[in-house]
């Protein structure tokens, strides 16, 4: 049986993802037991919902979610669930939640009352199905079911290697072409101003082999941009440098330097070139990066890898989690990177507005023991594992 998911309404203001919606749908119908039933879910604006709960409930005004159960006798169809995009825009809002976490609260509210429940039959009923919603909440919130997550490989550290005894092997432009048969979807890499991994060479080589896209990621500062205009890859991924750091140490303060970042994103696409900022899971710094033209922000997943308990990688987790949904509702593409390892990963995979994830360090040390071709196939069998429907 199926789930049918149909948009009526023009708001291009809201951004709405209807394969996530029937993702979730789908699942809340495995775990109620009635897989094998027809549903349909109808998107609308406060007008035609207003228009339904008048005719039917003899009640003015919108409200945010409506459900009719079909007759007894069609026992393979559930029912239709309708629900209002902007009463559940504005109710988003108020409670401080994305709009996508607050759309799967009513599309459970709505099925449940197909299935039965009623919170106005009473106080005992409103707390039992009241609790119901909250579990089923939290579970699909901790299991995700993202087929569309990519992996792309950062083959930066094949670089350091290399650079450790000054001579030209390993080389990463071997490595990222090992990456790709493999079947990494992109290849990362970061030219420091300091070039202390990736070279200049490296990069305009990559440039001519790279099979799938390449991201660079890189400082703001004028020559490294200059660069990035000659050499024009399809991505650059704004990230913060500090010439002391090991590794990139945290998320780009977009809110605190919008007019010079700015400039940046408006060289690059009138170059063509799409711009990824990689930001902390924070709202004002989501909010900058949509605010000056940025095309995707990356998410900074490092808190999250390096949590030393449960409760704490959990917080993180649910920080990632909002921030991907908050980015995409403004219309920002979603990736997320930096930590990613074989036992960390598989979480982040399954966030359903998160399209690709990049990692390098953990599948470039896993290569040592076993191979990069293995490495990666390895990474790419959890992103997809993870990103299945469960």
């Amino acid at each position: 049986m199926s789930v049918d998911c149909t948009i009526n309404y023009d708001l291009p203001d809201l951004h709405i993802s209807r394969q996530l919606l029937l993702r979730n749908a789908n699942w809340l119908m495995r775990k109620n037991n009635v897989a094998d039933h027809n549903l349909s879910v109808l998107l609308v604006d406060d007008e035609e919902i207003a228009w339904l709960n008048k005719h039917y409930r003899k009640i003015s005004g919108p409200t945010n979610v409506l459900s009719f159960p079909l007759s007894e006798s069609l026992f393979s169809e559930l029912g239709d669930i309708v629900i209002s995009v902007e009463t559940a825009a504005r109710e988003a809002k108020e409670k401080k939640t994305t709009l996508h976490a607050h759309l799967t609260w009513l599309l459970t509210h709505g099925l449940l009352h197909l299935l039965g429940h009623d919170h106005e039959r009473g106080e005992k009923e409103a707390i039992a199905m009241w609790d119901l919603e909250q579990k089923l909440i939290t579970e699909l919130q901790n299991t995700g079911s993202n087929p569309m997550t990519h992996l792309a490989i950062n083959v930066d550290h094949v670089a350091t290697v290399r650079n450790a005894r000054g001579i030209t092997e390993p080389d990463p432009v071997t490595a990222a072409a090992i990456c790709e048969l493999a079947g990494a979807a992109g290849i990362v890499v970061h030219l420091r101003e300091d070039r202390r991994h990736i070279k200049d060479r490296d990069v305009i080589l990559l440039r001519k082999t790279i099979k799938t896209r390449m991201n660079l990621e890189m400082g703001a500062n004028k020559e490294i941009i200059q660069i990035a205009l000659d050499l024009k890859p399809e991505m650059v991924t704004l990230v913060p440098e500090k010439r002391k750091e090991l590794t990139t140490e945290g998320g780009l303060n977009v809110a605190g330097q919008k007019k010079k970042l700015a400039k940046t994103i408006s060289q690059m696409t009138k170059a063509g070139i799409a711009v990824s900022m990689f930001i902390d899971p924070e709202s004002k710094q989501i909010q900058a990066s949509h605010d000056i033209g940025a095309t995707y922000v990356e998410l900074h997943t490092g808190r999250y890898c390096d949590a030393t308990n449960d409760s704490e990688r959990n917080n993180e987790y649910k920080m990632i989690a909002a921030s991907a949904d908050e980015a995409y509702e403004m219309g920002l593409r979603v990736n997320a990177g930096h930590g990613l390892d074989y036992q960390t990963t598989s979480r982040i995979a399954a966030i359903d507005t998160i399209e690709e994830l990049s990692i390098g360090h953990a599948i470039i040390t896993r290569a040592v023991y076993v191979g990069l071709d293995q490495a990666v196939r390895e990474m790419k069998k959890i992103v997809s594992e993870a990103s299945m429907i469960v």
